[in-house]
């Protein structure tokens, strides 16, 4: 049986919650598809390492990136997987040890199962489901008996379609191994005997049925995917959220620019905005006065000659006072703007 301290040799990144959450699991699965002798143990939990980053992702990490993209119907790779519906690609993503993907799957390894997993996709990244259908598949596809030849590129061609991330995937076979003292092909001390037998087992018997899997998804395609996506700020599923985005205090819409006033390099505001401000401010003040006193000017003498004619007439004179003394006000404060201010006399 395999044990926390064998699981920690084999994957030293997996979390200590994790490893004993799926410890009980990984034996059972194990168990009933006949995984039981040391050499089948370490390929299988060597490509399951390799698969899953050593099981910390049981969700395909989603951007979606350029291929995740052709997940969606319609396109070849879509029509392979059985996406028929639109957001089928994202739906029906890769989950599980082994990164069950597509439609067609979810649907097959639910049926084996004896679950609606096309009708309840998350339940493939549950622990529960999540190495029954790595197991599943592995038996099916014949993979016992592969890595009792020993022939284990034969078994990563047939999880991955081809060869990526051999060297990883070798790296961990060989620490399997030699944790599970499986050196020896004859070596059975690692045996279906150290279970306890189960009353009903899952059929396996539909090889004809099942595709290989269509998709490279193993850990260098994890890894990969989770650095640029968390760059963006986007989220690996399970073993991170999405990063949240911080508010910044800009208004929607509003430039960068207008948040910061612009120095020059001895750290001095630029003049030729002040001035402008200046003017700008000084005219427009000059004007609501200038309107101001006119207006009473009008109001007093109309009020004097008590007449409509009268108060005609007083509007002109006291307007035209006001635009005189408006344009001296706008005159001296823009010679007050344009003034360099004096420059202190460096003490001897």
């Amino acid at each position: 049986m395999l044990t926390e301290s064998d699981l920690q040799q084999i994957m030293p990144r997996l979390p200590q919650a994790k490893r004993q959450l799926y410890l009980p699991f990984i034996n059972k699965v194990m168990e009933i598809y006949e995984i039981d002798t040391p050499l089948r143990a370490s390929a299988f939990l060597a490509q399951i390492a390799h698969e899953s980053a050593e099981l910390r992702f049981m969700e395909e990490v989603w951007g979606p990136t350029a291929q995740q993209k052709r997940y969606e119907p319609p396109s070849d790779l879509a029509k392979r997987l059985g996406n028929t519906q639109k957001g089928d690609g994202f739906r029906y993503r890769g989950r599980g040890p082994l990164q069950i993907t597509g439609r067609f799957n979810y649907k097959k390894f639910g049926g084996l199962l004896g679950v609606d997993l096309a009708g309840n996709p998350d339940l493939a990244a549950t622990p529960q489901f999540a190495f029954s259908t790595a197991a599943l598949f592995w038996k099916v596809n014949g993979l016992n008996e592969l890595a009792d030849v020993p022939d284990f590129i034969a078994v990563t061609k047939r999880i991955n379609g081809g060869l990526n991330g051999l060297a990883d995937r070798q790296k961990y076979y060989e620490i399997a191994k030699n944790v599970l003292g499986a050196e020896e092909p004859g070596n059975l001390a690692f045996s279906a005997a150290a279970f306890a037998p189960l009353s009903a087992r899952a059929p396996v018997n539909m090889l004809s049925d099942l595709p290989p899997p269509a998709l490279p998804r193993g850990q260098e395609f994890l890894e990969m995917d989770s650095a640029s996506l968390s760059a963006t700020g986007a989220a690996s599923q399970d073993e991170t959220k999405p990063a949240a985005k911080k508010k910044s205090g800009r208004v929607a819409g509003e430039s960068a620019e207008k948040l910061v006033p612009v120095k020059k390099a001895d750290g001095k505001p630029a003049r030729k905005s002040a001035k402008k401000l200046t003017k700008k401010s000084a005219k427009k003040s000059a004007k609501k006065s200038a309107k101001k006193s006119a207006k009473k000017s009008a109001k007093k003498s109309a009020k004097k000659s008590g007449s409509q004619p009268a108060r005609k007439a007083a509007k002109s004179p006291s307007r035209t006072a006001a635009a005189k003394s408006s344009k001296k006000a706008v005159k001296k404060i823009g010679a007050k703007a344009t003034e360099k201010p004096p420059t202190k006399k460096s003490r001897g």
